[in-house]
């Protein structure tokens, strides 16, 4: 009831009456998470806090459990801004918090980041804390001892990875039963009708071994709306803009063509092109999708996706 209350102060339309999100099992974490996540990429980057309190509040709305963030997301300020509303609105109980730490994985480097994601997020602990991609320069096994650490002080609840390879993950989990450590439970890639990797070898080994999948950029940063050319012309504010390395993952000729595809198909069924892409990844073996979002109409677009997925399908058959 009270992110009903605050929405409508803020002139924002509740979803109160809409059917809530259900939740589901996140691997064998024991967790209950909602199909969709909220990524807070765009907290302290595109949208300041009071934006994004809406954002937050609308997700809440709509039944989303799960916010996710990062130490690299804009030098901690993503973490600042959700750690501050966390506390301003009361949210501790009814959110999942996901947050990682980036590069130079050494053991004092992970126990000082999670300590400074602590305080930002003002936090106890953490409830899914990843590495957020693989170190070459740091052995594997001081990572995952640090890792292990975090767990057995309370620290942490569960760990994962996250833009791991398939043998990357196997690698870990091996030395992690090897050494009696706590193993890796959730993993978070990269997944989306062009980007689709994961398919190969990353998702069977998951579903194997009982790792929750939390898949990122179902609409591949945006590219997937259709706004953007092979002119290279690149709108102002948007996430390419914003970010120009998303640029080298998805500006090239089979993306735009399977874009082309989809504006066609998008024609034919009478639906936006995001809709359709949204669609997709939303019949995918994933236990929860993470969605970025800059105002209210991008968590209702998500969410309307999400419960319209197996209806009107047909449209989407030559994407296999």
């Amino acid at each position: 009831m009270f992110c009903r209350q605050i929405l409508e102060k803020c002139g924002v339309v509740s979803r109160m009456n809409a059917v809530p999100l259900k939740l589901r099992p996140l691997g064998r974490t024991g967790l209950l998470v909602s199909p969709l996540g909220l990524g807070c990429v765009t907290f302290g980057r595109e949208i300041d806090e009071s934006t994004a309190r809406i954002v937050l509040l609308r997700a809440l709305d709509a039944g989303i459990n799960l916010c996710d963030t990062s130490e690299a997301y804009t030098e901690g300020a993503s973490e600042t801004v959700l750690g501050n509303l966390i506390v301003k609105l009361g949210l501790r109980e009814r959110l999942l918090v996901c947050t990682k730490v980036r590069d130079n994985l050494t053991r004092d480097r992970i126990r000082q980041a999670a300590e400074a994601s602590l305080r930002r997020l003002r936090l106890d602990s953490i409830d899914l804390y990843l590495i957020h991609r693989f170190d070459p320069g740091t052995p594997l096994e001081e990572s995952l001892e640090a890792m292990d650490g975090l767990v057995r002080e309370g620290k942490v609840r569960h760990i994962g990875c996250s833009n791991f390879s398939a043998e990357q993950l196997g690698r870990a989990l091996a030395l992690q039963r090897s050494a009696g450590w706590q193993t890796f439970e959730v993993i978070q890639p990269v997944y989306n009708l062009v980007a689709r990797t994961a398919e190969a070898d990353l998702f069977p080994l998951c579903h194997r071994e009982g790792i929750g999948i939390v898949s990122y950029s179902p609409l591949a940063a945006g590219f997937l709306t259709g706004k953007y050319n092979r002119d290279g012309a690149i709108p102002r504010g948007s996430r390419f803009d914003v970010k120009p390395g998303h640029q080298r993952l998805y500006f090239h000729e089979d993306a735009f063509a399977a874009v082309d595809r989809l504006r066609r198909l998008s024609r034919t069924a009478g639906l936006p092109v995001e809709t359709l892409a949204l669609r997709w990844a939303f019949a995918r073996p994933v236990d929860c999708f993470l969605v970025g979002a800059r105002s209210p109409r991008h968590i209702d677009q998500a969410v309307e996706a999400w419960q319209a997925r197996g209806t009107r399908a047909e449209p989407l058959a030559e994407f296999p």
